[in-house]
C-alpha cells in the first residue's frame, strides 16, 4: 500500500508514526505534502518518508490519499489535488465537519472513508470514530483498517451525523481533560505545591483512576461514590462544583463543539456550491 498524505500536522504525523510503529508500510511508501518545507525536512529526517511542498506530488501512485488539513482549506486543497489521484484511489478524511457527499464532490471520487480521531493517536492511544461511503471496496477496507489500526482503537458507525458527535467529545476531548488537569495543578500551587510537584500529584491521580476504572468497570457514579465519604473533604468539594453548575458546563461546551463541528461542514458546503 502506497500512501499519499495531504497535510503534516500533528495528526499527519500520528498516521506516519503508527503505519511505521505497525511495520504495515515502507517509510518509502509514505509521501507526505505541507506549505512548510522545514516541517517536511524534519518529518524526512524522523521517519525516512518522502515529503513534498506540492500537495499534488504526494498523490503520485498513492492508493490512499488520506486529508489532513484543517476545514477552512479543504475547498482549495480539493481543487488543486482532483485530477492528481490516481484512478483507483480513494479518499481517507480526518478533517473535522466536512461530509462524505463534499469531499467525493469535490474531488469527483464517490469512495472515501470519513474518520475522527484524537490526538492520542499521537502515541498509539487515540480512539477513531470512522464510517465510509458503500462506493469504498473490500480492499480499500482493508487499506483504511490499516490507518485506522495505526491510531490506536477504532468504532465504526453507520450514520456520518455520529462523526460531528464524535468530533465534539472524543475529538475535542483531550482539550477538556487538559484544561482540567491545569485548573488542578493551578489549584495545587494555589495551596502551596510546587507546580513541578503539583504537575505530578494531578497527572499520577488521573492516570491511576483511569486504571482503576479499566480494572473495575463500574458506572462513573458508583466509582465516585466509592471515593465519597459523607460530609468528608470529596463530598464537599463535589456539593461546590455542583453549586457552580460544572456538570452543565461541560454538556454546554460540548454542544458548541458541536455547533462548531456542524458550521464548519455548512462553510465548507457553501463554498463547494
Amino acid at each position: 500500500m502506497k500512501v499519499g498524505i495531504v497535510g503534516s500536522g500533528g495528526m499527519a504525523e500520528a498516521v506516519i508514526g503508527g503505519l511505521l510503529r505497525h511495520g504495515d508500510v515502507e517509510p518509502a511508501a509514505i509521501c507526505a505534502s505541507g506549505p512548510r518545507s522545514e516541517r517536511g525536512d524534519g518529518l524526512a529526517a524522523r521517519y525516512g518518508i518522502r515529503t513534498a511542498v506540492e500537495n499534488r506530488e504526494a498523490l503520485r501512485g498513492a492508493d490512499v490519499v488520506v486529508l489532513s488539513v484543517k476545514p477552512q482549506v479543504m475547498r482549495h486543497v480539493m481543487e488543486e489535488v482532483r485530477d492528481a489521484m490516481e484512478p483507483g484511489a480513494f479518499a481517507f478524511s480526518i478533517a473535522a465537519g466536512i461530509s462524505m457527499a463534499t469531499i467525493a464532490g469535490g474531488l469527483g471520487r464517490k469512495a472515501v472513508v470519513r474518520a475522527m480521531p484524537n490526538s492520542p493517536a499521537q502515541v498509539g492511544h487515540g480512539i477513531t470514530v470512522w464510517t465510509h461511503t458503500p462506493e469504498v471496496s473490500e480492499p480499500q477496507l482493508e487499506q483504511a483498517a490499516v490507518i485506522l489500526r495505526s491510531l490506536g482503537e477504532a468504532v465504526q458507525v453507520a450514520d456520518e451525523s455520529y462523526l460531528d458527535m464524535a468530533t465534539a467529545l472524543s475529538g475535542t476531548g483531550p482539550a477538556y481533560v487538559f484544561l482540567f488537569l491545569e485548573a488542578l495543578v493551578d489549584a495545587g500551587v494555589h495551596l502551596g505545591f510546587s507546580r513541578h510537584l503539583a504537575e505530578k500529584l494531578v497527572v499520577k491521580t488521573l492516570a491511576g483512576a483511569l486504571e482503576f476504572y479499566e480494572q473495575q468497570p463500574n458506572h462513573l457514579s458508583r466509582l465516585r461514590n466509592q471515593v465519597t465519604s459523607p460530609g468528608g473533604t470529596a463530598a464537599e468539594a463535589l456539593y461546590f462544583l455542583e453549586r457552580a453548575r460544572f456538570r452543565s458546563s461541560i454538556s454546554r461546551a460540548v454542544w458548541a463543539a458541536y455547533q462548531r463541528s456542524l458550521a464548519l461542514g455548512r462553510d465548507a458546503e457553501d463554498l463547494h456550491a
